[in-house]
């Protein structure tokens, strides 16, 4: 059974650890998840696919992916990931915390590079391929970060952070005129905004005209806005991020599906389940006792 569980919108949870934070795994479109549907965090996050080819949103841009290609996704910017028509893709995910590279207030790498950088104030390109002269010199730093965190030896972490610093030492080298400043994304800007007014309420009874006050948008213009950058209606996806949340209260708690239903903003249960068999091929009941029975073999 695939797992559609993944966090939409502002992701709360860290991906990171305190002490190190910096954390590496591998995922599957769609055998971990069927898509990884519009987020963003406090980290920063390099993609690497490894195999096959997708599709790769990040601010609004549609970046057409295969193997070998590395992304770059800064803290706050939004990012989903899907199928290519039913072709399947596996990627690794690289997540930091920008701080782990930072030095003190008075650190020109820091206050000249790093900190603009990640602040999302330079231009660079943000998928990197073969057609890149660097890549291959990219793709080393990469591959010995890997090889460093698949064998933690004492010590490590110090590789880690070198193999960083080597590879943005090449992306400013090679991709980025400091001199240039990047434009805001005011798109961007207004969809983080009408998603994180989605994920406060959508136990309500939320319709098109509700998001569209909050963003200051007539209701015409909201439903224009979303379909272009989000690619479905504003109730198509509303009812996939209730369907979501309920997902997770299904793997987490015991509550009863009626329970679980209004509380994610469904107040017909037969409409609820018929959604959610839509959308995840089995019902509400079914999902449970699958995941029950998955945890107890393993």
């Amino acid at each position: 059974m695939n797992n559609p569980d993944y966090e939409y919108y502002h992701e709360k949870k860290s991906h990171v650890t305190i002490n190190f934070p910096y954390n590496t795994y591998l995922c599957s479109i769609p055998l971990d998840f069927i898509q990884v549907n519009t987020h963003w965090h406090e980290e920063a996050e390099f993609i690497i696919i490894k195999k096959g080819c997708g599709k790769i949103y990040i601010d609004l841009q549609l970046y057409n992916v295969t193997a070998g290609d590395i992304l770059l996704i800064l803290p706050g910017q939004l990012h989903s990931i899907s199928q290519s028509g039913n072709k399947c893709m596996e990627y690794e995910n690289i997540l930091f915390s920008p701080g782990l590279l930072y030095g003190n207030g008075h650190d020109y790498c820091t206050t000249g590079y790093l900190h603009p950088f990640f602040e999302n104030n330079f231009i660079f390109p943000a998928h990197i391929n073969k057609s890149y002269s660097i890549y291959s010199q990219l793709y080393a730093c990469i591959d010995s970060i890997d090889k460093l965190r698949s064998n933690p030896v004492p010590g490590y972490e110090l590789g880690i952070k070198g193999y960083l610093f080597q590879f943005f030492s090449l992306v400013f080298a090679n991709l980025i005129d400091i001199e240039l400043k990047k434009p805001a994304n005011s798109h961007a800007a207004k969809l983080k905004e009408i998603l994180y007014f989605i994920s406060v309420h959508h136990n309500e009874p939320l319709v098109p005209s509700d998001a569209a006050s909050a963003a200051g948008f007539s209701t015409s213009h909201f439903m224009k806005f979303f379909k272009k950058h989000m690619g479905c209606t504003f109730t198509e996806y509303l009812n996939s991020y209730r369907l979501s949340i309920a997902c997770t209260l299904l793997s987490t708690t015991d509550k009863p599906v009626l329970e679980i239903s209004y509380e994610t903003g469904f107040t017909n249960l037969s409409y609820f389940n018929r959604l959610f068999k839509k959308k995840y091929g089995i019902s509400p009941r079914i999902y449970r006792k699958e995941l029950l029975r998955n945890n107890s073999s393993s």
